[in-house]
């Protein structure tokens, strides 16, 4: 037997001023994002904003639905979107925000596992880390340079082909 050990790293922050220009920009861009979230069951609203190698910004949203299962979190929203509208240009960048009508937010929360294994489908498609902003309304922001720091056994297509 063999014990082994697994670490992860990510920046954090006190403010979002401590961003560069284009990442406050990106980080703002989610911030809004989440005032268009469709969230009447949770009244918990998620906002992203990728950034594209070519410049483009997407956003997403979380959209409920009264069946549960049926709704979509807000970084898959924008992945898809950037996926299908810009198919063959790598993701840059992903900023995620979240703020909530109950309670204040006043840390960084992460994605939801679904989320973090579509995203790291599209760092694995285009073979280039996605630098990851996590911000709550306010407080502390961690910025990840790769999906893998947030989901380091991520399941990669290769996984499939072994045999």
């Amino acid at each position: 037997m063999i014990k082994k050990e697994l670490k992860i790293a990510f920046t954090e922050y006190d403010s979002d001023q401590e961003l560069n220009s284009e990442e406050q920009e990106l980080l703002k861009k989610a911030r809004e994002a989440s005032k268009f979230a469709y969230a009447p069951y949770s009244n918990f609203y998620v906002g992203a904003a990728l950034l594209l190698e070519n410049g483009v910004i997407v956003t997403g949203n979380n959209q409920e639905n009264v069946a549960y299962p049926s709704g979509l979190c807000a970084e898959r929203v924008a992945i898809y979107a950037a996926g299908a509208q810009y198919p063959n240009i790598a993701i840059k960048t992903i900023a995620i925000t979240c703020n909530s009508k109950s309670f204040k937010v006043d840390q960084p929360l992460s994605p939801c596992g679904a989320c973090r294994q579509a995203m790291s489908e599209y760092e694995v498609r285009h073979n280039q880390n996605i630098r990851t902003i996590l911000a709550g309304e306010t407080g502390k922001i961690q910025v990840m340079d790769s999906i893998a720091d947030l989901l380091p056994f991520m399941f990669k297509a290769e996984e499939l082909k072994k045999g």
